[in-house]
């Protein structure tokens, strides 16, 4: 990993992994389209000769052509990760995801350089999974649009890793969060608090429980899985150990904003998910990878009280 490209690299787990790549000294081009990300997040690198911004679409041949020169490494976190979308705008996760991702590796084979293509998928490949924790050999069976598009974009990917000669590693990650989240239950939950603080509205029936990742530990074993990828083509989940309610985030978010607030259990569908094509149970098995070497140093709920609290110390300063 020389010269890196990072899509997506001013969004949240983009600009992090950001961060540390040039901590670490690599060369890093990062491009994004704004549309989630936020410059101020890569702000401090523009003056760094080791790295160069590209404000692009990756919809968009020529601005990708432009980023991919001389690359050997991609890291793809471009993405609109909004699952809840996938209900009412389905064409935006096709065009955002699966058709961008197809630009991206056009562009890496016409390149003739890249010679390694990480890729940040999601659990919501696996759907209502039959066995929790759930391992990397379950059925692919999504059930949004949004889990959908991380599916073919792996697909894709594992056939231009084979057809063209570079490595490849798709990533399923768990839930991810940490400071400069900008979406998701516990953002959402802090936003609806400063608006009113004695009522919370909870999508669903608070029963949902799923695995949290921090930020720091999601950097980690996305470098970690980039230099153990066995064959051609490899797949890790990235998740944590245990797992967390709707309702224990809310706890906690409400704790830590020193209030204690309603709660109103309001939308949902019939058996208690949020939206739609919400996943209402989910835990990885994250065995493939801790035999290899790496394992989290944060629990699902200490990431999610570093998270609240940063978030409300972000949120405030902005204001």
């Amino acid at each position: 990993m020389d010269r890196i490209l990072v899509t997506g690299g001013a969004g949240f787990i983009g600009s992090h992994l950001v961060d540390r790549l040039i901590d670490e000294g690599y060369i890093v081009r990062v491009i994004d389209n704004l549309s989630s990300g936020d410059l101020k997040y890569v702000f401090k690198h523009l003056n760094n000769p080791n790295f160069e911004f590209i404000r692009g679409d990756l919809k968009n041949p020529e601005d990708i052509m432009k980023s991919i020169r001389d690359i050997d490494t991609v890291f793809h976190f471009a993405a609109n990760p909004e699952v809840k979308l996938s209900v009412t705008e389905p064409e935006v996760h096709f065009e955002e995801n699966l058709f961008a991702t197809f630009n991206l590796l056009e562009a890496s084979r016409k390149s003739g350089t890249v010679k390694l293509f990480v890729f940040a998928s999601s659990s919501t490949v696996y759907g209502d999974a039959k066995v929790i924790p759930t391992p990397e050999t379950h059925d692919i069976r999504p059930i949004s649009v949004y889990g959908a598009s991380k599916a073919g974009c792996e697909a894709l990917i594992c056939s231009y890793a084979y057809l063209y000669g570079f490595k490849a590693v798709s990533l399923r990650y768990a839930n991810i969060v940490g400071p400069r989240l900008r979406h998701g239950v516990i953002y959402d939950f802090i936003m609806k608090l400063k608006k009113n603080p004695k009522r919370l509205e909870i999508l669903g029936d608070g029963t949902q429980r799923k695995s949290y990742l921090y930020i720091t530990d999601t950097i980690d074993a996305t470098l970690f899985a980039a230099q153990h990828i066995d064959g051609y083509y490899d797949v890790y989940n990235i998740g944590n150990e245990d797992w967390i309610t709707v309702k224990e985030i809310a706890d906690i978010v409400s704790k830590a904003m020193g209030l204690e607030p309603e709660y109103v259990f309001v939308g949902g569908t019939k058996d208690g998910r949020g939206w739609p094509g919400d996943v209402k149970f989910m835990r990885l098995s994250i065995e493939k990878i801790k035999k290899k070497g790496w394992r989290p140093k944060y629990s699902s709920r200490e990431a999610v009280k570093l998270t609240a609290e940063n978030l409300i110390k972000e949120i405030t300063i902005k204001e």
